[in-house]
This record gives structure tokens, sequence and C-alpha cells, in this order.
């Protein structure tokens, strides 16, 4: 082989590596130093926009208003808040600029969608170990293939991301209080308002709250269905791996009814699991969970969108589920939105892989790196479902999570509401710690209670 046919295979063979992986990528020295100065610990922009409608952050919202008392819930820090404007169908047109296609589609659709706008509170606030730790550990850390390396704890591994699978592992590893335990209830309502309660109680550990450590575990995961009768007593234990495409999610199940543990092999992708009545994907759990690989990413850039934010009167305990759950949509007098930044993120199914999503447009949170709302089409390339997350700030754990989820079937009507807890009297539990020795399938059996 000549010269110049070694080159041209050497030029062909690096192309093809980079259409099978994702470039290596770091965080670079002058970009880490912007951390605390121009942009926030977990590398939102720090200032405000131009137009003044979005705020600086200023450390966001890290106590308990006062005279808050846990057993009553998260109550409103804003009660004097008025909604500024509301978007409906009839002027949505007006606010399209800065409205996801599914909310545009969802306002079409139902008239009782609507879209209370507030002033925005950029209240994100996570405890100064963690920025401590994401900016030590930012110049260790690579993008390395669809995983990362060189991280040990790190809840923002890539603070000023560049490629869109950085802006994905943001959202994967952001910071949800080491271990959580919640109880909590999810609603399948059909188009006509009719729906029934799933409760469950999940325990939610991370690695790093575990007495022994796990190579490539990110998290623990336990969840117990306590109602209604046809799920009570079946439990799941999940060992969640940090990079899945190198190691497939470890799943067991109890069926109370058999008395016996077994594999769950199909908890991925786009299975279905229990107690969602088929309105979510496996990868959904979360807004966004699991592997990336059956998608070529792209990273759209920055905008500024209405989403759901400081959504703190829909877990209002004097609210009844009967009250959220209006047919079409969930009650949205009860919905707060606000102008953030997002990044978006645009996922289309690769040639050759199976999804019952053909593409996603994912929307995070510059502050939180949660996403906050997904627009799902079908392989055809039609909207199917979206996604509306909203947020608060849980604000004695300094954790910015979900008040609840909800996802839209624009084809039959029917929505999933799900993680909330308004009828629900025990607290949710943030930095709980855990035994790997509970984690296991011989601990399954005992952990069930039929």
């Amino acid at each position: 082989m000549n010269r110049l046919n070694k080159i041209l295979a050497a030029a062909t063979a690096a192309s093809l590596m980079t259409l099978a992986w994702p470039a290596m990528a770091e965080t670079s020295a002058a970009d880490i130093a912007r951390l605390g100065k121009d942009l926030t610990p977990t590398g939102a922009e720090k200032a405000g926009n131009a137009a003044g409608t979005i705020p600086a952050w200023d450390g966001g919202l890290c106590s308990p208003p006062s005279g808050w008392d846990k057993n009553k819930g998260y109550t409103d820090p804003f009660p004097g808040d008025k909604p500024k404007f509301v978007i409906t169908a009839a002027n949505a047109s007006q606010y399209a600029a800065n409205l996801t296609e599914g909310a545009m589609a969802l306002l079409k659709k139902y008239d009782n969608f609507k879209m209370p706008v507030y002033q925005t509170r950029r209240t994100q606030c996570y405890p100064q170990s963690v920025y401590d730790t994401i900016k030590a550990e930012a110049p260790n850390i690579k993008l390395n293939g669809f995983g990362v390396s060189g991280r040990e704890a790190s809840t923002t591994p890539f603070p000023v991301p560049k490629e869109p699978l950085e802006v994905y592992w943001n959202h994967i590893l952001r910071y949800l209080g080491g271990g959580i335990v919640r109880e909590y209830a999810s609603l399948p309502v059909r188009a006509n308002g009719d729906y029934f309660t799933i409760t469950a109680v999940e325990k939610r550990i991370f690695m790093q709250n575990m007495d022994e450590k796990t190579p490539n575990r990110l998290v623990n995961y336990i969840n117990y269905f306590t109602g209604p009768a046809t799920l009570e007593g079946t439990v799941f234990l999940v060992h969640e791996p940090v990079d899945q495409v190198k190691e497939q999610r470890a799943a067991w199940i109890y069926n109370a009814g058999q008395r016996r543990v077994r594999r769950a092999p199909d908890l991925s992708y786009d299975n279905i699991n229990d107690g969602t009545e088929g309105l979510r994907t496996t990868d959904q759990y979360d807004a966004y969970n699991g592997a990336p690989d059956r998608y070529d990413w792209k990273l759209v850039g920055k905008k500024e969108i209405y989403v759901p934010y400081n959504v703190y009167k829909m877990g209002d305990k004097s609210v009844s589920y009967k009250t959220l759950a209006t047919p079409g949509t969930p009650n949205s007098d009860y919905m707060r939105y606000e102008l953030h930044r997002v990044w978006v993120l645009d996922a289309t199914l690769k040639k050759g892989s199976k999804h019952v999503y053909g593409r996603r447009t994912l929307y995070i949170d510059e502050d939180s790196w949660s996403v906050l709302w997904e627009d799902a089409y079908d392989t055809r390339g039609g909207l199917w479902r979206v996604g509306v997350h909203p947020v608060i700030q849980f604000y004695d754990a300094q954790v910015m999570w979900y008040q609840a989820s909800i996802w839209h079937d624009l084809n039959n009507g029917a929505y999933l509401m799900s993680y909330i807890s308004n009828e629900i009297k025990t607290p949710w539990e943030f930095n709980e710690k855990g035994r790997l020795a509970d984690y296991q399938p011989s601990a399954l059996r005992r952990a069930g209670t039929k």
C-alpha cells in the first residue's frame, strides 16, 4: 500500500470511529474557572436575560419558609405571586416563539389546558459540598463512547457542555439528595376523566450513600406497590449502572401471587412497566433515564421556553386527587409556568434500531439539569406523547426535583400523572443511607409483604 492509500485508509478509519462513538471531550481549565463567576456552580448562565424576564441567579432557595412544617408538605414560598398572563389556545400564537410543539398541541387539543405564567424565580440550590465536587472533578472527566470516565462523585460532570451526550449525562447524574425514600401515587386518567389510584413506596439510594461501593453502579432501587389489590405486594429491585451500554440494568421482581423472585429482563428502553397503563416507556422514568445508544443525538442549543417551575400549588395537601385529575389534562389552576433558559436536546432513532419513539426532543433546565419537558414522536414523525415535568425546590434538603410527572397521549386523550403525594401523610426523606445487603435478590423475598 502506497503512502497516499495509507493516509486515506487512516482517514476513513477515523471517520468511521467518529460515527460509531461520540468524540472524547473534557472541560477546559478556562471553562472551569468560570464556575462561580459568570456561570453558576452547576454551569448555568448566572446573569439574567437582556429583556429582564429571566433574573440573575442569586444562590437559589436554600432554606424553608418561616414556620414551615414538614408534615404539611412543601408549602408555596411565594404565596403572593399572581399570574402575569395566561396562555390559551386563543392567544398561543403570540407566545409561540417560547413554546414547544407539544405545548402548542396541548393548547389546541384541550379546551381546559392553559398555561398561567408567573414571575421567573431561579430557586435551584444545592449544598456547597456538591458544588465543590463538581469543580474539583471537572478537569478529570471525559466523555468516553456512550459513557463517562474519570468521574467519582460529580453530579454535573460537564458543567460547560459542548456535546449532546454531555448534556444527557448532566441530567442522568444530577444531584438528587444522595438517597430518597418516598411514598407516592400515580393516576392513569382516561379521556373522560375517570381514573384509579396506584400507590407505591420507593427507596432510591445513590452509590455515594451506600455502605459498600460497586463499580459502575449509579443507584440501588426498590419499589413496593401498596395498591391497588392487583399490584399490592409486588416489589421491584433494580441495580442501575452508570454506563448502561457497557453494562445492562439488572432487575428482579417479587410476585406476590407466586411468592417468588425472578429476573425482570425487559426493564429498559421502550418496555412498559407495571403501574403505567402503557402511557410511558421505561426510559421515561424520571423524565429520561437509561442507555442513549439507540438514538443519534443533536445539541440544538439554548432557548427561552415557558416551562413548569416552582409548581408548589400542585402538591398542596388540601388539594385532592379528584380536583387535580380533570379530563384531558391535570387541573391547570394548580400549574405554574415560568420563562427559563433550557438546553434543547434532539434524539432521532438510528437506522436499524428499535423504539416506539422515532424522535424525542428534551428541554433541560440550565440550573438543575432536569428534563422539564419532552415532545415524543412516533416512527412516522407524528407528535404522539408530551411529557410535562414540573419541578420544585425541596428547600429543606437543598434538592430540585419533580413535584409530579405527567405524560399526555395525544392519540387517545389519556394521561398519566405520577409521583404525586397530596393525599399521603408520610413526608419524603432525602439523604437516606443504604446497606448493599438490603439491595440483593436474596433480600427481595423478605421485603415482600404478601
